[in-house]
């Protein structure tokens, strides 16, 4: 009898996890597998040595995909960041790469989207200015040409003027060399230029004492 190939006598789900299954060969515990890979087996099948190697791949790109998917579960990611999570799980380069590859066909990776969330959930909740999210983008290893394809068309004076609106209900008594102090330290900080700056702050004070009596809410 050939010893290279063994007999799949029992597929018992793991206690402490549930997805993953016990593969019992000849009678004796060989290897854990994801569900996902060990439907492939059946109580019963021989199983050769290359085979049950292929299975042992396939269930470390496996369990590499499902961390990976965790990993995007808490925001959206750009590719470099995806392959510098990866890096700290697997060392095998061309596992990593399969995993990229699979995240990347079926729409999870996606410099071009993942650019346009950014700059979207930013706009949104903490505006900034164009070379800001440049930088920020950047520094996720988003490519040049997509970085000026998103920020281009963004309107910074209205953002600056967003962006000012949501601490105004905290400057509005402030007399004007001290408002004037604050919302210029703050937009600078948020990357506006001092050409957008200026006017923001000129605009703000103008409203608040044109209707002294209105309430600036925090949006």
């Amino acid at each position: 009898m050939d010893k290279s190939v063994r007999t799949v006598t029992a597929l018992k789900a793991q206690k402490k996890n549930p997805q993953r299954i016990s593969v019992f060969l000849d009678g004796q515990f060989a290897c854990g597998l994801s569900r996902i890979v060990a439907a492939w087996l059946q109580v019963g099948q021989s199983l050769s040595e290359e085979r049950l190697a292929q299975l042992l791949q396939e269930d470390r790109i496996e369990s590499l995909y499902q961390r990976a998917m965790r990993y995007l579960s808490l925001r959206p990611r750009s590719e470099q960041e995806m392959r510098l999570f990866l890096m700290s799980h697997e060392k095998d380069e061309q596992i990593r790469e399969l995993v990229i590859e699979r995240l990347r066909a079926r729409g999870w990776l996606d410099d071009q989207r993942f650019a346009a969330q950014w700059v979207e959930n930013r706009v949104a909740f903490r505006p900034r200015g164009k070379k800001a999210l440049a930088l920020e983008l950047r520094q996720r290893g988003v490519r040049a040409a997509v970085i000026e394809q998103v920020v281009q068309e963004l309107d910074e004076e209205e953002m600056a003027y967003q962006a000012a609106q949501k601490v105004l209900y905290r400057y509005k008594d402030l007399d004007h060399q001290t408002f004037r102090r604050k919302l210029y330290d703050l937009l600078i900080r948020r990357g506006f230029s001092y050409e957008v700056v200026l006017p923001t702050i000129h605009r703000c004070w103008q409203e608040i004492h044109q209707n002294p009596k209105a309430e600036q809410e925090e949006v």
